[in-house]
């Protein structure tokens, strides 16, 4: 008996390290912990050593085309209200997946990526394959402080994209009546503005009143018993559900590669205007106003 248990200890114990992540790099930058950490052909980025739920970005190594997480393939709900993004957005690097994809499926497309820690952008190129041109660059600077110069200097987008989130911080003045106003200023007519967010917390009430307050009506896009949503803001009309279908079938191949069902995601669009799920007197969040990780629990 006593060989039996030593046996079954053994193999739990073999079990364990293989099953365990191995860290590949790890650096205190001026912002944060950052980590690398590498299970078989599963490469991700963390922010927070203590938890397992804090993966910022993850790749296969093997095909570092095909996307992982849920959310980064519902940001693709985007294409099926704009065409042919020129001018793309992105604020928050993370390993740079979201960029790769959009300069694959449009090489002719200018992406400017934001990202607050220089740090992030250094792991980004060494470990996740970020790739940049004359067409795709990253800036180490603040968001908010881009979105205003960028609104001085009357710049335009056609797709932005927020991504500065995750599960342990939102940055605050990123989440305000005031920001989503300066972002709406470098929106180009006709552009869509895709925000990875969450569905789950006292926070989702007045953040869907901001943004309700600053574009009027949006589409959650989001999976049944899932915390993330995306949120589509700064359209001008609606599309019709004959549109969607239509581009979800011209869209499908060319997603397909990246794992992307873009015809179940296109039958998860939720639309404000036919059901806003707040309270009429929901406080919208402003600079003065944005206890938004109190709120995000």
């Amino acid at each position: 008996m006593r060989n039996v248990i030593f046996k079954l200890i053994l193999a739990t114990l073999a079990f364990s390290h293989i099953a365990k992540a191995n860290t590949i790099h790890s650096e205190r930058s001026l912002y944060r912990n950052i980590l690398v950490e590498q299970n078989g052909d599963l490469r991700c980025l963390k922010f927070d050593e203590k938890s397992s739920q804090s993966s910022q970005s993850c790749m296969y190594v093997s095909d570092p085309k095909r996307l992982v997480f849920n959310y980064t393939k519902l940001t693709f709900a985007s294409l099926l209200l704009i065409e042919n993004p020129k001018k793309v957005l992105i604020i928050g690097l993370g390993g740079g997946t979201l960029s790769n994809t959009i300069s694959e499926l449009y090489p002719a497309a200018t992406i400017t990526n934001i990202e607050i820690d220089p740090a992030v952008i250094s792991v980004a190129r060494n470990y996740f394959a970020f790739q940049e041109s004359d067409k795709v660059t990253a800036k180490a600077q603040d968001g908010r402080i881009f979105i205003k110069r960028a609104a001085l200097k009357k710049q335009q987008f056609d797709w932005i994209i927020l991504d500065a989130f995750n599960g342990d911080y939102i940055p605050e003045h990123l989440l305000t009546k005031e920001f989503f106003t300066e972002l709406k200023s470098v929106l180009a007519d006709g552009g869509v503005v895709a925000a990875n967010t969450f569905s789950s917390s006292k926070l989702y009430q007045h953040e869907s009143a901001t943004y309700y307050a600053v574009f009027g009506d949006f589409i959650n896009v989001s999976l049944k018993n899932r915390t993330n949503r995306i949120i589509l803001a700064g359209y001008k009309t609606p599309p019709t559900a004959q549109q969607i279908s239509q581009r979800a079938a011209q869209l499908a191949p060319r997603l397909a590669p990246y794992d992307i069902d873009i015809h179940a995601i296109s039958e998860n669009l939720h639309f404000t205007q036919h059901a806003r799920d707040w309270p009429a007197d929901t406080k919208v969040l402003t600079d003065q106003y944005s206890p938004a990780n109190l709120l995000n629990f």
